[in-house]
């Protein structure tokens, strides 16, 4: 927690920072809530860089050219001294939400009012706690929970609830004693049992005295509630706001939703020592005007020489010499800043490279042959045995989700992770290993060009096209027939894969390269990754070895998406008259994870695929038929 002294409370995977509880998050510990607090506070100097510039220059492009660098969250090594440097060294939090509970007299008051004290232990973070005054059994001072309850906005903002004010039906007193309490009446815990009393008011609740919580929540909200404030308390700010807040209940799903970009880390040479050194230029190429004997002992001592060790200086400083010379002026290969950074186009190229990479973070093998049955429309297999993912947060919204590139999230919408412009974004990395499928291309341009997909486009376009206009969207680009077709083919075969592979349905992820025009693509990746330094099993990869076991696998899939448990209502459901983003789709047959899916589960449609018990869909639609 952040103060004059800080004080461990917990612990959080790197991971979790991005995806879980980030930058603007509620933690949830044992005995405190606590809220993530903004780059403004993190001690940069302990936070590692990280090297990968096509997600830096996609992240330039939502946060501006000011951002320097990618850094993975701060971090020492610890040690068995609780007291050391290290204990003091991690990501600064503050208790959130302010407004406290005793849990034996149900006083509810701010954690500034002196009510409460602030008890911690440094051999147990996890019992860091707030205590009441008031005594309980065998005179412990009993402990003050955080308040059930807070208020949030479309906007970004988190408030603490204003108790006082709803207490009093929006009459705040200006004088008088006003002790508040938080009582709740029988056992379902539902906010309509839970009241606010004040002790000042002479407010009883055996005789109609307070106010139920249960009158914060749904239509009467708007009434009941005071406009947002336009609260950041991640980042100890206001900001002018309009939005109408809603209350939510502490630790609801929907109180902060990241906004990322994930990129595969791809290989800048064709051997070990080349990349590794590529890897690191923007730091290298500034020790290469020094003398060898001067810049050896400078190069030694940054983070990331034991990355390059294993080659010895020799030859690490012969090829940075060598890159040196080859590197093009600043600004050469800089895109626009109007021009969005291609993130798919390098992974297609790096992942359909007619020979074998070997590299730590990058590595391919291609599978010698099709099985029989498929080689009409799958041009090759290429096992990743290795791969390595960097995510970078860029923001977070709260309320409502992000639609994952559905929609372009509005601007207004993303809350920001600093107060000022942040010159650098927090990072994580995790390495796994995927099965990367291409299909060939002349079979599926003639699918496409099919009066039956042409007449199943329409619905599925008037479906897109309908589902924008109802929630007051500009127009966007349709992704195409083979993305969808694609898309739904990679939730099928993430079903059928978790059953083989060992690795659960949910830990299986999806990248489709979709593409038509002049720069086609047709290919999924399907990975999992982990972020253990040593990657994941290789359960994945082992699946697709053989080519005939992983024609089986493919065909169980494809039999499976035939018949769904919730036909004929999943089969004939119509994009365009019911204004969604998908076809022939549901929770039992196709929808995946969140983790899994890279679209929010739109774009699916499994009648493109095999036929199914649908009457009112043209004949030869689906492509494996």
């Amino acid at each position: 927690m952040t103060n004059n002294d800080p004080i461990r409370v917990g612990e959080l995977r790197t991971s979790q920072l991005l995806h879980t509880f980030g930058i603007g998050a509620l933690v949830d510990l044992p005995n405190l809530s606590v809220v993530v607090r903004g780059l403004d506070a993190w001690k940069s100097a302990h936070a590692a860089p990280l090297q990968e510039d096509r997600l830096l220059d996609a992240v330039r492009r939502k946060l501006g050219p000011q951002v320097k660098e990618l850094r993975s969250p701060p971090w020492v090594p610890s040690t068995a001294n609780v007291f050391d440097e290290w204990a003091k060294i991690g990501v600064p939090v503050s208790a959130f939400p302010r407004w406290l509970r005793c849990t034996k007299c149900q006083r509810l008051s701010s954690a500034d009012s002196g009510a409460f004290d602030l008890i911690s232990t440094a051999y147990s973070p996890d019992r860091t706690r707030y205590v009441h005054g008031c005594r309980g059994e065998g005179n412990k001072r009993p402990a003050a929970v955080p308040a059930r309850f807070v208020m949030a906005c479309e906007s970004g903002h988190l408030d603490d609830f204003p108790w006082v004010y709803f207490a009093h039906r929006g009459q705040v007193p200006e004088t008088g004693e006003h002790t508040l309490k938080l009582v709740e009446q029988g056992t379902t815990g539902e906010a309509a049992s839970v009241l606010v009393i004040c002790e000042g008011c002479n407010d009883d609740p055996n005789q109609g005295g307070g106010r139920s919580m249960g009158e914060a929540f749904g239509p009467e909200n708007a009434v009941n509630l005071p406009r947002c404030r336009g609260r950041h308390p991640h980042l100890a700010a206001f900001e002018s706001c309009d939005q109408e807040p809603r209350t939510m209940v502490l630790g609801a799903t929907n109180s902060w939703f990241p906004t990322q970009m994930r990129v595969f880390s791809l290989p800048q040479g064709d051997t070990a020592l080349k990349d590794a050194v590529a890897g690191h230029m923007n730091t290298l190429k500034a020790m290469a005007v020094l003398p060898k004997d001067i810049a050896e002992h400078t190069i030694r001592q940054m983070v990331f020489w034991p990355d390059l060790d294993e080659f010895g200086f020799d030859a690490v400083w012969d090829e940075v010499q060598a890159q040196t010379a080859d590197t093009e002026p600043d600004g050469a290969t800089t895109p626009s800043e109007d021009e969005e950074v291609d993130l798919a186009g390098p992974e297609w190229e790096a992942f359909t490279r007619p020979e074998d990479m070997e590299l730590p973070d990058f590595t391919t093998k291609h599978v010698g042959r099709v099985a029989k049955n498929h080689r009409e429309r799958l041009a090759e297999v290429v096992l990743v045995p290795r791969l390595r993912v960097v995510s970078a947060l860029y923001g977070f919204t709260r309320v409502d989700a992000p639609e994952f590139d559905v929609v372009t999230t509005d601007d207004n919408r993303i809350a920001p992770l600093s107060a000022k412009p942040p010159e650098w974004v927090p990072c994580a990395e995790q390495r796994g290993e995927g099965i990367f499928l291409r299909f060939a291309e002349e079979p599926l341009a003639v699918w496409e060009a099919s009066p039956a997909v042409k007449e199943r486009e329409k619905q599925l376009v008037g479906g897109h096209e309908r589902w924008r206009q109802a929630r007051n969207l500009p127009p966007a680009d349709w992704p195409g027939m083979r993305y969808v077709l694609l898309h739904s083919l990679a939730h099928c075969l993430i079903r059928e894969l978790s059953l083989e592979a060992g690795y659960s349905a949910s830990g299986i992820a999806e990248k489709v390269y979709a593409r038509g025009g002049s720069d086609r693509m047709a290919g999924i990746l399907l990975y999992t990754a982990a972020p253990d330094s040593e990657g994941t099993l290789g359960g994945l990869v082992a699946l697709g070895t053989d080519p005939d076991r992983l024609g089986l696998l493919i065909d169980h899939a494809l039999d499976a998406a035939r018949l769904c448990s919730s036909d004929p209502l999943c089969a004939e459901h119509a994009p365009d008259d019911h204004d969604r983003l998908h076809g022939a789709a549901c929770h039992v047959c196709l929808f995946a994870s969140e983790t899994s899916c890279e679209r929010n589960n739109h774009y699916l449609d499994r009648a493109l695929l095999v036929d199914t018990i649908s009457q009112d869909l043209p004949a030869g639609l689906g492509y494996f038929r």
